[in-house]
């Protein structure tokens, strides 16, 4: 179906007002009878009598009745069109739903809303808590706008924005020291090594540094899933493991976790800020990261 033209529209509209062809195409800076070419298009493609007219007046039809406040609509929603593009109307309200880990988003993200909400009043933000592995999917598949995130990225669909980097430490609480000692890397193989999955990823960060390449081998490997179930172990002493150094410096600061083996200085990452390259908001992500580098790890 062919759409009508704007200024069609508006001759209708202002006819249809005043109920007078030569008042309104003063109206419109038109002709008599341009203003009446105009009506006659909008009838021809509505297959339909607007108007009724005879030498002493002029009526709407009920087909006219009908059109008139769509009409007066379309021609509005054009004018805010134009502000919108313009800028005069202010951003649009979005919903954004951020993903991130638990832990970082308890220690980092939900302290850092309020300061996210100034800076971008029209947006809504939802928060989604999973994993490295979770997030990326989501972002991908759309189900989450973006995602907070250390884990590399490989798939050319998701960009991303660095936003701080992200150290590591090898950690273990005081009383499994006392246990079990863990003073050379041949130590090693009298402790568990706990890790989020068999691929031992944040294990990675230690082994992959200067030094550290393949120095350690662990008498067992236990899997927990999630940082905050990994570092909870290691307080309670069930085993060691390498964990983001902005997470355990509270602990080692209070003496409930020692870091390990100190002349090797694990391999640092970033944390990003992940979203689809097709995303047609990557303005507002880079807006958001500005304000997200501002505030540090905590």
């Amino acid at each position: 179906m062919q759409l009508p033209d704007l200024d069609s529209l508006r001759c209708f509209v202002e006819a249809s007002k005043l109920l007078n062809f030569r008042a309104a195409s003063k109206v419109v800076g038109l002709t008599p009878a341009a203003l009446g070419q105009r009506i006659k298009k909008l009838e021809d493609e509505f297959g339909v009598e607007l108007f009724t007219r005879t030498t002493r007046r002029v009526e709407l039809t009920e087909a006219g009745l009908a059109l008139l406040p769509v009409a007066e609509e379309a021609i509005d929603a054009a004018r805010r069109c134009a502000l919108a593009a313009r800028g005069e109307l202010g951003p649009a309200p979005v919903d954004l739903v951020v993903g991130t880990r638990h832990e970082l988003g308890m220690s980092w993200l939900v302290p850092m809303l309020p300061a996210l909400r100034d800076a971008h009043p029209h947006v809504t933000f939802h928060l989604y808590v999973g994993s490295g592995p979770d997030l990326e999917d989501r972002v991908r598949t759309r189900q989450l706008n973006c995602a907070v995130s250390s884990r590399r990225i490989h798939d050319p669909s998701v960009d991303f924005i660095r936003l701080h980097e992200e150290a590591y430490v090898l950690v273990a609480s005081p009383e499994l020291l006392e246990r079990r000692p863990f003073d050379t890397p041949e130590d090693a193989a009298n402790h568990v090594l706990i890790d989020t999955s068999a691929e031992v990823p944040l294990f990675r960060y230690w082994r992959d540094a200067p030094g550290g390449v393949d120095s350690l081998t662990f008498g067992e490997l236990v899997r927990m899933g999630t940082i905050d179930a990994i570092r909870a172990m290691v307080v309670s002493g069930e085993g060691v493991a390498v964990l983001p150094d902005y997470l355990v410096q509270p602990d080692i600061h209070s003496g409930k976790l020692v870091a390990l083996l100190p002349d090797v200085r694990p391999v640092s990452d970033h944390f990003r800020l992940l979203f689809r390259e097709d995303d047609p908001l990557r303005v507002l992500y880079a807006s958001l990261a500005r304000v997200m580098m501002e505030h540090p790890l905590q």
